[in-house]
């Protein structure tokens, strides 16, 4: 089949994935705008305990990619027994992952003193912290199943019931965090409070549609209790626990990146968190095209359809580069413009808008390198890329970034180049690899 049918199968499926990523990220902006009418030490103890909490969620993200992959293998060939495995080992793994996580979260709650925050910060986040590690219970064990609709091509149910449940939680901030509706005003631990049931709603909702969906009787879990086959579950962890580390040194380059331009002072940093949040935003459209790439390259490879597998790595290199080129664009000409809509003040827009630039070229490479890696792990290829992560990301972009930065005077620009010559390396070093497991 050409490049052209191929990008509209994964557009087709990557559509949905795409909007949910991007209603996470205004999640996200509606927490931070409602916690901020509390006040600073609110807003600064839902930043501190977001940073730990983003770290243990995107470790399970990570690791339940898993699940994508093996049902989409499972799917492609047509083994449905596999199938339902698949889903019912990936909701052991989600729950198993998540309970140690919130065990783990209770001891460090205990030291957030330790953290180097100011004391009323500290104190301020504990209740909130605990509520929000618990919600990764439900917010695991939701994302594994819809992992599994996902590699079985039905990803808009799902995407509704998650749709639905980001706007429960906007709702159930307003009434706990401010005490509407007869409830008492919890404030911030009102907030983690809405999240929590807010994910347990998408779960139940998400469950109770694989188990009522016609046409997926045989594709879900028969016995939903039976006793796991550790020997399935490797498989799973074999694809996921590579990918969690890869993205953990993507995720860690950019939060020591952040480090790195508080040498600069108030001014870079205000900068660097409105271009890291741009980026960010933008970035969900690689990042959707990514998981559908991995479903239709899992599917495919089981399906030994092996003839199909570099037509569809085309296919996600031409989706990724016009993403990149198109985001480049629009951060090139109207830079200063996205500035200015979140701070009035002129230097920091200036500062702002250059970074925006450097933004929009690596995001070329970023689409790149991430469809590279989500299409290699439909490959079930994890371990080597996530080594060329961590060597990209810490071994090359922090080092480069710190030597633009310091020696050769770049100032707070050069960490965004640095960051941009590990991303072009990852994409250089991906892409060859995939060529080659796709001949």
């Amino acid at each position: 089949m050409s490049v052209l049918h191929e990008s509209k199968l994964t557009l087709k499926l990557a559509v949905p994935l795409v909007i949910g990523q991007l209603s996470q990220m205004l999640l996200g902006l509606a927490d931070t705008v409602m916690v901020g009418q509390l006040g600073v030490t609110e807003l600064a103890a839902l930043t501190f305990a977001n940073a730990l909490f983003h770290i243990a969620f995107v470790f399970g993200m990570g690791l339940l990619t898993g699940v994508s992959v093996v049902t989409s293998n499972a799917k492609g060939a047509g083994n449905h027994a596999a199938v339902r495995a698949s889903c019912r080992h990936g909701l052991y793994v989600a729950l198993a992952l998540s309970a140690l996580l919130f065990a783990i979260s209770w001891v460090v709650s205990l030291n957030l003193h330790h953290f180097g925050q100011p004391a009323d910060v500290a104190d301020r986040t504990v209740g909130f912290f605990r509520w929000i590690m618990l919600s990764t219970i439900p917010g695991l064990a939701s994302i594994a199943l819809k992992n599994h609709a996902d590699a079985l091509n039905r990803p808009w149910p799902p995407f509704w019931i998650s749709i639905s449940g980001v706007a429960l939680n906007v709702f159930l901030n307003w009434v706990l965090i401010f005490g509407k509706f007869g409830a008492p005003a919890l404030g911030l631990e009102g907030a983690a409070i809405a999240t929590l049931i807010a994910r347990v709603a998408i779960f139940v909702g998400i469950l109770l549609w694989l188990v009522r969906a016609p046409g997926l009787k045989d594709l879900v879990p028969y016995h939903w209790l039976r006793a796991p086959d550790f020997s399935e579950i490797r498989k799973q962890l074999a694809v996921g626990f590579p990918a969690s580390l890869q993205i953990l040194c993507e995720v860690g380059a950019f939060s020591a990146a952040g480090l790195l331009m508080g040498h600069f002072g108030a001014t870079a940093m205000a900068a660097h968190q409105i271009a890291l949040t741009c980026a960010g935003t933008t970035f969900m459209i690689p990042l959707g095209l990514s998981m559908a790439l991995t479903v239709r390259m899992g599917l495919a490879n089981g399906a030994e359809e092996t003839h199909r597998l570099r037509t569809i790595a085309n296919s996600g290199w031409l989706l990724a580069s016009i993403s990149g080129i198109t985001t480049a664009a629009v951060f090139a000409l109207f830079g200063a413009s996205i500035a200015g809509l979140f701070i009035g003040a002129p230097e920091v827009i200036k500062l702002t808008a250059a970074f925006l630039v450097i933004v929009g070229f690596f995001q070329i490479f970023d689409s790149l390198q991430v469809c590279s890696a989500g299409m290699l792990r439909g490959l079930r290829d994890a371990r080597v890329p996530a080594l060329m992560a961590f060597i990209s990301y810490w071994i090359i972009a922090l080092p480069v970034g710190l030597l633009l930065a310091r020696p050769l005077g770049l100032g707070p620009a050069g960490t965004w180049w640095g960051l941009a010559t590990g991303l072009a390396v990852a994409a250089f070093a991906l892409a060859p690899r995939l060529w080659h497991r796709t001949r």
